[in-house]
């Protein structure tokens, strides 16, 4: 295998630490004692390099390590946690470019993609930096004399991070950043899809630690399966906190496991994501918005648009006004790597094979293929046509995401009708209303409106900014991350109670003895 590997013709690799044969477990020092894991680029489906996983005792080792630097990271004044938080950020910035070529190539995401998304980890790191000089606690009125109420946060403890494939950079840093503020120790199991994107963070965060005499248990790294390393992490008891980011059947899994231990949960899982453009919307600003929602990434992130409602008014014009965009995406799909691409390649044959019965369902269940439906498999690689489909929207594969780029097209006559469409599917990730009536406006956003995490208006479902929490509801899980108060997740609250008198009364005029 390595002699047809194809490092030698990417040399950001070399770059960034990388071999063509590496070690995949950090705790101070690297292991690599599990099964080779083969990185493959998605445009081709030829080998870049090969990871050494890691072994059951070295995930202990790295547990053992996380437990040993727990007490140091944790006296560490939270200012100086964040200064470490700070020079990751430097150290991401300076490697962005090489980075974000790696994100595309392994991933399979455009080049702009890539890019963005290390930025989204440098940006992140920058709000921790802020939060580690604001997170506070609170004083509350006692109702005793000379006594006072406070509330304070100190850190979890251990957490664990599992991150899925389509954003292999990013998801991390949104818990990272935030849980070694907080004063965490953590572990880090990146998907094996992109093991060279988890491989090369990692080294980024281990440069940053070494460089200030930190012991690398601070943040440590295991690379291998969900089925060996996965299932350790969530039964491990040593774990305060399990966020995962994936299916949802994983996650029901996740919550099981991890509630049955009475351990703390943030699961990012499935989204069935729906834009509504009413018979006001701006069509210069939903059609495009459409079109990246559902384009971008070749259809795998979890807030991408998977259904689009379209008041019957402008239905017949949106749909061809797409047709005419999704031509002119067709005609720049290619290699990630070129600055000229838009769509990309899916990120595996299983993707692939996912769009093709996704398709075969769809027409079974009375879906006609507007545009698109093929499968090219240019150069070898995973490579698909974004589809339009024009569907009911109560048949059953609406229910269901599909993670490829299949957009569902729905026609519906009234406000509250899209709302409830948008609302029946058994997901709650993200929503987007396209109107210029603020009426519908603030219902939207009210309790009768949309019943999902991130409720948007005149913007994609997709593209959110690390300023505010990024979750949702029903079964697309439970818990927050990124920005807000999501740092909350990552700490134990403390009340407390403080008698600075020489009385001894008690709460609500209790009298005892």
């Amino acid at each position: 295998m390595a002699a047809n590997l194809t490092y030698n013709e990417y040399p950001f690799l070399k770059e960034l630490g990388i071999e063509p044969e590496n070690k995949g477990a950090y705790m101070g020092q690297w292991l690599g004692n599990g099964p080779a894991i083969t990185a493959l680029n998605p445009a081709t489906n030829k080998p870049i390099a090969i990871v050494h996983g890691a072994s059951t005792d070295d995930y202990n080792k790295c547990l053992q390590a996380m437990m040993d630097a727990r007490a140091v990271w944790q006296a560490t004044p939270m200012p100086q946690r964040g200064e470490i938080v700070r020079q990751i950020g430097d150290e991401l910035r300076k490697k962005k470019d090489a980075l974000g070529k790696l994100v595309s190539l392994e991933m399979g995401k455009i080049l702009a993609e890539g890019m963005g998304e290390v930025q989204e980890f440098i940006d992140i790191c920058d709000y921790a930096v802020g939060l580690s000089r604001t997170i506070n606690g609170l004083i509350y009125p006692s109702e005793r004399k000379r006594h006072m109420l406070m509330e304070v946060w100190n850190p979890l403890g251990m957490v664990g991070i599992i991150t899925a494939f389509n954003f292999p950079c990013a998801v991390f840093g949104w818990n990272a950043a935030i849980s070694l503020v907080c004063g965490n120790t953590q572990i880090w199991k990146g998907a094996s899809s992109t093991c060279l994107v988890t491989l090369a963070t990692t080294k980024i965060v281990a440069d940053v630690l070494e460089r200030n005499g930190l012991p690398g248990g601070i943040a440590t790294t295991v690379i291998g399966s969900g089925a060996t390393v996965g299932e350790v992490m969530i039964q491990d008891k040593r774990l305060n906190l399990i966020s995962f980011t994936g299916s949802t059947k994983i996650g029901r899994r996740i919550s099981e496991a991890v509630n049955a231990r009475f351990g703390r949960t943030i699961l990012e899982l499935g989204g069935n994501n729906a834009i509504i453009v009413m018979d006001d919307a701006n069509l210069e600003l939903a059609v495009p918005s459409a079109l990246f929602a559902a384009v971008g990434t070749c259809g795998q992130r979890c807030t991408s648009c998977r259904r689009l409602l379209i008041h019957e008014s402008v239905y017949d014009t949106v749909v061809e006004r797409l047709k005419k965009a999704y031509a002119q995406v067709v005609e720049r799909t290619g290699s990630p790597l070129d600055g000229a691409t838009l769509l990309g390649p899916l990120h595996t044959k299983a993707a692939v094979k996912e769009y093709e019965e996704g398709l075969k369902t769809i027409t079974s269940q009375g879906g006609k293929i507007l545009f698109g439906g093929k499968v090219t498999g240019t150069n070898g690689g995973n490579f698909v046509e974004p589809t339009l489909v024009e569907i009911n929207h109560d048949a059953p594969i609406v229910r269901e995401e599909l993670f490829v780029p299949i957009l569902y097209l729905i026609k519906f006559k009234t406000f509250e009708e899209a709302v409830a469409i948008n609302n029946e599917v058994p997901q709650g990730l993200s929503s987007s209303l396209f109107t210029n009536n603020q009426q519908q406006v603030f219902s939207w956003i009210s309790s009768t409106g949309s019943d999902c995490g991130i409720i948007n208006v005149n913007v994609p479902t997709n593209g959110a900014e690390i300023g505010v929490a990024f979750g949702g509801e029903k079964e697309t899980g439970s818990g927050r991350e990124s920005g807000s108060d999501s740092w909350k997740q990552y700490m134990r609250r403390g009340s407390v109670t403080i008698n600075y008198s020489s009385d001894l009364p008690l709460a609500q005029g209790i009298k005892f003895g």
